[in-house]
């Protein structure tokens, strides 16, 4: 669930605007890699909803939830399951998604993104998003030399079905949780990121009632 070593929510300068988007084959993460951008609008902070997990079967409750909360744009960390949900979820906000173990390889969805959130031209915050990142609480050597190769301060990643905050290697790290099909007593979660100038905010919000969820 929670890492002791949660931090508190950020205080960093912080960013945006969309960019375009680059594809490249990655040296750290084996696999396609994708370069996203997006910029903090003004006046308020850009907020990001992360899902994983889904494997073909969302809760039911959650497209209407994720909608209410007027995201920005989403991020699904991977184990999507059918790429007809990346369509309902574009139906709510620009989706950016990354390939799990049990997806299908297909074109449009690259095995990491590295998403650079700018203040203007000005590069606040990039966070590296991949499907397997931990091994328990800790960070893989392998998604940490990836997070480095890109110069990233975060790393978002889904597996495990485990909701996570927590700091490794010098890095933030982020599992939303899942909200497919339950696993064992595992609860049904998703993540909302808020990215302003002043600060980086992360909470889970359970599917199952809408709430804010804490271990």
């Amino acid at each position: 669930m929670r890492n002791p070593a949660t931090p508190e929510p950020l205080v960093c300068a912080l960013m945006g605007k969309r960019g375009g988007a680059t594809a490249s084959w990655s040296g750290a993460h084996k696999g396609r890699h994708l370069d996203e951008k997006l910029v903090v609008p003004a006046g308020r902070a850009l907020r990001l909803v992360v899902v994983a997990d889904t494997h073909g079967r969302p809760h039911p409750a959650s497209h209407g939830l994720i909608a209410a909360l007027a995201p920005d744009a989403i991020l699904h960390a991977g184990d999507i399951g059918s790429l007809e949900l990346l369509n309902r979820l574009r139906d709510i906000a620009p989706t950016i998604a990354v390939r799990g173990n049990i997806d299908t390889p297909a074109p449009e969805v690259p095995d990491t993104v590295a998403l650079r959130i700018n203040d203007d031209d000005r590069a606040v915050l990039t966070l590296l998003l991949t499907h397997i990142g931990l091994t328990g609480p800790r960070l893989r050597a392998d998604t940490a030399r990836a997070a480095g190769a890109h110069q990233a301060a975060m790393v978002v990643c889904g597996h495990s079905h485990v909701p996570f905050i927590g700091r490794d290697r010098d890095l933030v790290v982020f599992n939303p949780g899942s909200i497919g099909p339950r696993r064992f007593t595992l609860p049904i979660t998703f993540g909302v990121i808020d990215v302003s100038r002043a600060k980086l905010d992360l909470r889970h919000i359970s599917a199952e009632t809408g709430a804010p969820w804490s271990p």
